[in-house]
């Protein structure tokens, strides 16, 4: 399943099942699930950990060292979960030791072509990141989000639960989930409400997101203030209070 001209490291460690395309390079620290398939010219180094099932497509550039300027060459992984996809030219980086020491990318995943991710990053489950689209080092991204193609999201920005960027959006600032932002610098747009249907989420669930919504976006209120009406007057779901503990969490401010 390895094809005689890639270079595969005598250290690396590769599972049953694994395909390995023509001239494709796994570097010694490397480690691969089972199932999984790396395509042509792919180069995959550095300490990183590949689950099972995963695709790489050719040119993908997956464990290079971080572009930062402090990095010397310590040991700081990138760590890649199960059944994810990875685009032409994607390039996804380890952490460094003034962060978290990791890069994290959770399950289910899709990168498409030429997207980045930083060093530092923690990316959750079933992410969309459309072609193009670029995370700077220490973004996190939660669960379900999706990202428009040729978005930027600024150093330690928050994307949250489901979230939405419309394509070329510019993030500096945190999105709170389940809303889209879009624009340069970008914006709150509304609520994805067909995400949220699409994902199940009752009636009431998005009834009460609307309203706690309303209560920051539109009220007029600050920020403190609206969070503490939407805690008396919103039935508190496992959503809402993710949606107010996100905003209350946040260092950089939110898209407003």
């Amino acid at each position: 399943m390895i094809h005689p001209t890639a270079i595969v490291h005598p250290a690396a460690q590769v599972a049953e099942g694994v395909e390995i395309g023509p001239y494709a390079i796994i570097g010694e620290h490397v480690r691969i699930g089972r199932g999984s398939k790396i395509g042509p010219h792919t180069v995959i180094e550095g300490w990183t950990e590949i689950g099972d099932e995963c695709q790489i497509f050719h040119f993908a550039s997956v464990g290079g060292i971080p572009q930062d300027l402090k990095y010397r060459g310590e040991e700081t992984w990138l760590r890649i979960g199960n059944r994810n996809v990875i685009r032409e030219f994607a390039t996804l980086q380890p952490g460094t030791v003034t962060g978290i020491g990791e890069t994290v990318i959770g399950d289910n995943n899709l990168f498409m072509a030429y997207c980045h991710v930083a060093h530092d990053c923690v990316v959750g489950n079933r992410v969309i990141m459309a072609n193009g689209s670029t995370l700077a080092g220490h973004v996190v991204v939660e669960d379900f989000a999706i990202l428009g193609g040729l978005s930027a999201v600024h150093q330690f920005v928050r994307i949250g639960e489901s979230a939405m960027l419309s394509g070329g959006a510019m993030v500096v600032q945190d999105v709170l989930p389940y809303t889209i932002a879009s624009g340069n610098r970008a914006t709150s747009a509304g609520l994805n409400t067909v995400g949220l249907k699409r994902r199940g989420f009752s009636p009431e669930v998005i009834s009460g997101v609307k309203k706690a919504y309303r209560l920051i976006f539109r009220s007029g209120l600050r920020l403190d203030e609206a969070l503490a009406r939407i805690r008396e007057e919103v039935a508190m779901s496992s959503e809402i209070a993710h949606f107010v503990e996100f905003a209350e969490k946040s260092e950089r401010g939110i898209c407003r």
